[in-house]
C-alpha cells in the first residue's frame, strides 16, 4: 500500500519506474492497482523491492517528486547494499548545486568512494568502466573547489590520442583537431557553470582544458587538476603528469584500463602506476565496477557481457 503521497509519484509515469525495478529484478513480477502493490518473486526480492519502494515513497514525501536519477541511485545502493539507507545517501553526498539549482550528487558507491577519496588524500585514482561518472564526479568536485575558493584554478586534460582517425587527417588547424578530443570535459562543465561565466574564467584561465602534452614544464600549484581517459597516456606522461602538482594541488586521475587506444608496444601508464605507487601516504585508488554505472541499465550488461567474453577468450 503507497500512502502519504500521490502513487503515480512513486509507480512513474505510466508504471515506469516499476518497469525499473521490474528489469533490475527480472525474476520478479510488480502489479500496481491504484495505491495498492503487488509483488510477486522470491521472499529476498520482495523484501528488497519492498524496502525500494519504502525509499521511494520516503523520497517522494519529502521532495514532491523523484527523477530518474534518483530512481537509478536507490536501485544500484539497494542492489549492492539492501540495508543501505537512502534518504541518509542522498542527503549526504552532495557535491554542488548547478547554475540552472539542479543538485550533483554521488549516485552510486563508486562515487562516494572518490568524493571520500579526494577529501583526504592529494592525488585520486578513479579506475572503471565506462558510464561509471568518473569524471563528471571528478569535475563537479573541482568546481566546488574552486567555487569555494580551496584553489584558484581548475586544471583538465586528456591524452590527444589518434583513435581510428590521425589528428593530420581532421579537418581545421590545431584547436579545431584537438577539440573533439577534449569535447567531454567541455559537456560536464557546461552543465555546472553558466556560459558566460565559464567563458569568462576560461579567458583568464581559472579553468583551463588542455591536451596532456601541453602540461610538460609547467608546476601547478593552488590548483584543482584531472586527467581523464588517463588509460591513454605512457608510463612516461604519467609520471610526467604527476610531477606537475605543486603547493596546496590536489589531483584527480580517472580511466578505464580495459579500453586503451594505445598503440600494443606502449604499456598504458595507468595499468603501470598502480604498482608503482601503491601504498604511498595521500594517494588512494578507488575502483568502479559495473554496479556503478549510472547511464541507461544495458550499459551495465554490456559491460558485464564483454567481461565474461574476455575471460573466455
Amino acid at each position: 500500500m503507497i500512502k502519504g503521497v500521490e502513487p503515480v509519484i512513486v509507480l512513474g509515469l505510466q508504471d515506469h519506474n516499476l518497469n525499473e525495478i521490474e528489469n533490475a529484478y527480472p525474476d520478479t513480477k510488480l502489479t500496481a492497482r491504484g495505491s495498492v502493490l503487488k509483488i510477486t518473486g522470491s521472499s529476498e526480492d520482495v523484501d528488497a523491492i519492498k524496502g525500494i519502494i519504502n525509499d521511494l515513497i520516503d523520497l517522494a514525501d519529502r521532495q514532491g517528486s523523484i527523477s530518474e536519477d534518483d530512481l537509478q541511485t536507490i536501485l544500484t545502493l539497494k542492489k549492492s547494499d539492501p540495508e543501505a539507507n537512502v534518504p541518509k545517501f542522498l542527503e549526504s553526498d552532495i557535491i554542488l548545486k548547478t547554475f540552472t539549482g539542479e543538485t550533483v550528487r554521488a549516485k552510486t558507491p563508486g562515487q562516494r568512494k572518490i568524493v571520500e577519496a579526494t577529501a583526504q588524500n592529494d592525488i585520486t585514482f578513479a579506475i572503471g568502466p565506462a558510464g561509471t561518472g568518473k569524471t563528471y564526479t571528478s569535475v563537479a568536485l573541482a568546481v566546488r573547489a574552486l567555487k569555494e575558493r580551496a584553489v584558484k584554478k581548475i586544471v583538465l586534460c586528456r591524452p590527444a590520442v589518434e583513435a581510428g582517425e590521425s589528428l593530420g587527417f581532421l579537418p581545421g588547424g590545431l584547436r579545431e583537431k584537438i577539440d573533439p578530443y577534449l569535447r567531454p570535459l567541455y559537456d560536464s562543465l557546461e552543465e555546472m557553470i553558466d556560459y558566460e561565466t565559464l567563458e569568462l574564467n576560461m579567458a583568464k584561465n581559472t579553468i583551463e582544458i588542455a591536451p596532456l602534452a601541453y602540461m610538460r614544464g609547467r608546476t601547478l600549484n593552488n590548483a584543482f587538476v584531472i586527467l581523464d581517459e588517463a588509460q591513454n597516456a605512457t608510463k612516461m606522461q604519467m609520471k610526467m603528469f604527476l610531477t606537475r602538482l605543486g603547493i596546496n594541488s590536489r589531483a584527480i586521475i580517472t580511466g578505464d584500463i580495459t579500453q586503451t587506444d594505445l598503440p600494443s608496444r606502449q604499456k598504458s601508464g595507468l595499468i603501470s602506476v598502480q604498482n608503482i605507487l601503491d601504498g604511498i601516504k595521500g594517494i588512494q585508488f578507488v575502483y568502479l565496477d559495473q554496479q556503478d554505472v549510472v547511464r541507461h541499465r544495458i550499459i551495465r550488461e554490456i559491460i558485464s557481457a564483454y567481461e565474461k567474453y574476455e575471460e573466455k577468450q
